[in-house]
């Protein structure tokens, strides 16, 4: 395909600089746990439903240690200790404590092998479950083939889950491989995660995993129909990260928004409650199978798509060196961009070009996600269409993984269902009719696009080296990141983040980091 011409060790310095960016906050990722962590913890071992005022029973039994001063032990072990006290069953104990018929810590320690047999019991056949799902993607993808790439990636965002159920059956028919089911506004600043079906929700749906059962259900049908299987994606981001990723692993999402740092930058929440989090969730991911999708696209609708193009290469990089430290693999990596220049700049199709071609080159197995242009859509729906279709050709031409396609209409309304289909249209005239461009061209070693893809890896580099010496913290505490500044001890959720004790136990964790080969 169309090759840059760019400099190998200059990619292996910028890499570099990013997994030491990343490797110095082991001590973080190991020593700590939180809130969100312990009670994805409760929900693999089978806890759900809700008690009291309607909160998640999770929630309840997670406080209730909290207030005790006894979670840094780990949710799990004060689980099965009661288990083996009692002789009831992880949901019986939870639901005890969430009705305030039980305090864990005025149960007598039970024997430790007793404990430790318990939780390997619990453990073994609940990631069975997610291992189970695991095996019925791969087996589907056997049967109907892989995604087609670059994957029509489209959304739908009504509010109620069941419409959301009929428009993404209508997508799928006009040709999407993945529907996206965006979440309901600021559902990532809920320090809890709704239960059961919702039918009402602002800007989307809400994330639930009752919500995701029925959605995967409606995509196994229309897929079955079609001979195709769908993919289906949602995200695991905000104050509940790991929590989601373990509904998504139970109820077979294939792809899961998930950024290490787009919670610290884009809805403040505290930067170490943030990267615990993802670390624990791309764990989940990585285990299950599923693709995670990083969010770079949104760097550029607070900057300039030309000026800080290399903060997207640079948390590109960072994203990268994240996931492989949870064990996900690079053909899971769907790290992102967009295409985001202003149109109306000379030659901003060459640029863009570059940034696509600059993003296939550093990530060549990983199926990155191709953000459309929305930053300057307008009222003239056509103008919008014109530019959704060059946006293609470049996602086709560049070899990207997935398209998240544009719509005609994006600066107007959300979405009719005709509009989901001219986009779809749009595509796959585009990628039938470039099909085989990349093979056909090659670019001049010192064109616009060459150079332009050089001075982006080289300010990326630079700006890599400068967060790797001051550390990642002090970088967003500048405000380096997205022009937005934040801080070590701001933001959202840090009451949640506490340090392990030294008998801490976290079963999944442990048999998640032996079966992916993580130390």
């Amino acid at each position: 395909m169309i090759q840059l011409t760019i400099d190998t060790n200059k990619i292996k310095e910028a890499r570099n600089y990013a997994a030491k960016i990343v490797n110095s906050l082991t001590w973080l990722l190991q020593d700590y746990t939180s809130t969100t962590i312990e009670r994805t913890v409760l929900r693999l071992m089978g806890i759900d439903g809700i008690a009291g005022d309607n909160t998640p029973i999770p929630n309840l039994v997670v406080e209730h240690l909290q207030q005790k001063k006894v979670l840094n032990r780990g949710a799990a072990y004060w689980l099965a200790n009661a288990i083996v006290a009692k002789n009831l069953s992880a949901q019986e104990v939870a639901e005890l404590v969430a009705t305030n018929q039980l305090d864990l810590t005025e149960i007598s320690a039970q024997p430790n092998q007793k404990v430790l047999e318990i939780l390997d019991k619990i453990s073994s056949e609940n990631l069975a479950k997610i291992a189970e799902q695991r095996q019925i993607r791969q087996q589907a993808f056997e049967k109907y083939g892989r995604r087609n790439k670059p994957a029509i990636y489209v959304i739908v965002a009504t509010g109620n889950i069941y419409d959301d159920v009929v428009q993404a059956k209508a997508a799928a028919r006009e040709g999407a491989d993945i529907i996206a089911v965006i979440r309901s506004t600021a559902q990532s600043l809920l320090d809890y995660v709704p239960y059961g079906a919702t039918t009402e929700g602002f800007g989307g749906t809400f994330a639930t995993q009752e919500n995701f059962r029925i959605m995967r259900k409606g995509l196994d049908e229309v897929g079955q129909e079609l001979g195709k299987y769908i993919s289906l994606t949602n995200y695991a981001s905000g104050l509940c990260m790991p929590e989601i990723s373990a509904m998504g692993a139970l109820e077979r999402l294939d792809c899961m928004l998930n950024d290490a740092m787009y919670g610290i930058l884009f809805r403040d929440i505290n930067m170490k409650r943030t990267l615990l989090d993802q670390y624990f969730s791309r764990m989940i991911n990585a285990y299950a199978g599923i693709q995670i999708q990083t969010g770079e696209d949104n760097y550029l609708t607070t900057s300039d798509a030309i000026e800080k193009a290399y903060t997207v290469t640079a948390s590109q990089l960072i994203n990268e060196q994240f996931a492989l430290i949870s064990g996900i693999e690079h053909k899971n990596m769907g790290l992102g961009h967009a295409f985001e220049i202003n149109p109306a700049i000379e030659n901003s199709f060459l640029y863009e070009l570059s940034h696509a071609l600059l993003t296939h080159t550093l990530f060549p197995d990983c199926p990155t996600k191709y953000m459309p242009p929305t930053k300057f859509a307008t009222g003239n729906i056509f103008r919008t269409y014109l530019l959704n279709g060059m946006f293609n050709f470049v996602g086709q031409i560049t070899d990207q993984g997935t398209q998240l396609l544009g719509m005609m209409t994006e600066a107007v309304h959300t979405p009719h269902l005709v509009d989901r289909a001219l986009a779809i249209e749009n595509a796959q005239y585009v990628f039938n009719a470039t099909k085989d461009f990349k093979n056909e061209f090659t670019l001049k070693p010192d064109g616009i696009i060459n150079k332009r893809a050089k001075q982006v890896l080289e300010e990326a580099t630079d700006f890599l080296r400068k967060v790797s010496e001051k550390g990642l913290f002090q970088a967003m505490s500048a405000g380096e990141f997205a022009d937005i500044v934040r801080t070590e001890t701001g933001g959202k959720g840090l009451d949640g983040v506490l340090p392990k004790s030294e008998d801490y136990l976290n079963p999944f964790m442990d048999k998640m980091k032996t079966e992916l080969k993580l130390q």
